[in-house]
């Protein structure tokens, strides 16, 4: 009895045999084949929609600062670098002057509406990014290339590249899986909206 009961306890003490090691491996592996995908694309929507969230915010800012000191501001979009920042127009340079740092978009995040064909209901007449911006802030000054502005002037009111009031800014991103605009408004209010990239149904934010 001495002896069965000490070859049953040695087999307790020996743990897991290589067939069950192999067995638990296998099925952590599966376990994080499925679940990698997921959590690739959830973090890759947080990304999506931080980012439209610091745009709109920018947004709201420039038009804040530009009531506050009397003079116009933007968000200054650099489309071909796909950074932003936000400008104050400085009366005694008459220079436009970078206020904060300069924002770099996300890897696979872009400035672009990708496959959406209308902007969100009673917003832009027509889909498209927020008008080219000028070197300075006459209507003759020269446009710059690969660029869009949203620009207020100094009672907060958004004006287009003529200096012109207009209900027509917007600013789009996507990663080609969901599209994120934010919209101004002729008062100057700005609003945040969503649809995914395939199937055209825009939501607020």
């Amino acid at each position: 009895m001495d002896h069965q009961h000490r070859r049953s306890s040695d087999r307790h003490r020996s743990g897991f045999s290589i067939l069950e090691l192999l067995i638990v491996l296998a099925i952590f592996g599966i376990v994080v084949a499925i679940s990698m995908p997921v959590g690739g694309a959830a973090v890759s929507s947080y990304k999506l929609s931080g980012q439209a969230h610091a745009i709109a915010y920018q947004v709201a800012l420039a038009k804040m600062r530009a009531a506050a000191s009397f003079t116009r501001a933007r968000v200054f979009i650099d489309l071909a670098n796909r950074t932003y920042r936000l400008e104050e127009w400085n009366k005694t340079t008459s220079l436009w002057t970078t206020d904060g740092g300069i924002e770099q978009l996300p890897r696979l995040i872009d400035f672009s509406f990708g496959a959406a064909t209308a902007p969100p209901p009673n917003t832009q007449g027509a889909i498209g990014q927020a008008a080219q911006c000028r070197v300075g802030v006459l209507a003759a000054s020269a446009l710059v290339a690969d660029s869009s502005c949203v620009t207020f002037n100094s009672r907060g009111v958004p004006i287009d590249s003529t200096g012109a009031p207009t209900g027509n800014d917007a600013v789009y991103l996507t990663d080609g899986t969901a599209v994120y605009a934010t919209t101004v408004s002729a008062t100057g209010m700005t609003q945040l909206w969503w649809t995914p990239a395939q199937t055209l149904s825009w939501q607020k934010q």
